[in-house]
């Protein structure tokens, strides 16, 4: 018996409405509401199950983005996209572990809908432009425009540098050390001198409201977090969003996420997830594909 399509391609399409969303839990939605309409469609009139499944994804996922871009602007603080859980292997893949970054995600968070279904589905799934433009319900000229637009904006933004597996690693498990220890100077030596720190609590956990900026400032507070704790923090390295990151336990219970862009051997920004209803898929790999 022919296994589903939507089950086949779950991981791909996941991937998808992640991008787009940069939440977990919405992309999850998105799924169950296109399995929903899947599961009235008969297979046997498709082409390709695939295009199909993607095509119904984006739909759902731009629907959810929108409605979602109310409540995020009435968001308390900053917000930072959903760090998941991952393994080393999805970093083997070069271009998806780039696109799915926290780094990434918080830029494609300034494209608009359009544009970001737009990047999303033709830089990352190298789309052709006609299948974008049935996705979105527009013409194949209109995609093209709107994916040079977003292209450049992103290239404006985006981290431009990339560094090896074992040197993310070693900066990462010396700022945790750092970080776990409380040791002020040696934050501050692994950090660039106009290193920004951004964090995200929603509301539901103590975090700063804006981005903090420069090297003395961003370790004390971090220094300042550390003190601020009855119990010693817990710090683990672990994989997130394909790339070495930590994860901060308190008690037992897991009280921040952190993702590292490195820059010639150090620091350059520091993305801490605080909300906790953020924090609930590091605990079991999730699967990514493209």
């Amino acid at each position: 018996m022919t296994e589903d399509p939507f089950v086949v391609h779950r991981s791909l399409l996941f991937t998808v409405a992640y991008e787009m969303l940069g939440s977990a839990a919405d992309a999850e939605d998105v799924l169950q509401e296109s399995w929903l309409r899947w599961a009235g469609v008969d297979p046997s009139r498709v082409s390709d199950a695939r295009a199909y499944l993607v095509r119904t994804v984006t739909r759902q996922a731009l629907n959810r983005l929108r409605t979602l871009a109310r409540s995020r602007e009435d968001y308390v603080g900053e917000w930072l996209p959903d760090p998941l859980l991952t393994t080393p292997d999805v970093a083997e893949d070069v271009e998806l572990t780039e696109s799915v970054s926290i780094a990434m995600l918080t830029v494609l968070e300034t494209l608009g809908p359009t544009e970001r279904a737009v990047f999303v589905l033709r830089e990352v799934f190298e789309l052709p432009y006609g299948e974008i433009a049935e996705a979105i319900g527009k013409s194949a000229a209109a995609v093209r425009q709107i994916a040079r637009r977003a292209r450049e904006h992103v290239a404006a933004r985006r981290p431009r540098v990339r560094v090896s597996r074992s040197e993310q690693q070693a900066v990462v498990e010396r700022f945790l050390l750092a970080l776990r220890t409380g040791q002020l100077q040696e934050l501050v030596e692994v950090m660039a001198p106009d290193v920004v720190l951004i964090a995200d609590g929603g509301g539901l956990a103590a975090a700063a409201l804006a981005p903090i900026h420069g090297v003395e400032l961003v370790a004390k507070v971090l220094a300042r977090t550390n003190r601020a704790q009855a119990t010693p923090l817990a710090t683990t390295a672990v994989w997130l969003n394909g790339a070495p990151a930590g994860r901060i336990k308190i008690d037992g219970e897991p009280a921040t996420a952190v993702s590292l862009v490195v820059e010639n051997g150090q620091i350059t920004r520091v993305y801490l997830v605080r909300n906790p209803r953020k924090l609930t898929r590091l605990d079991e790999p999730v699967e990514l594909a493209r």
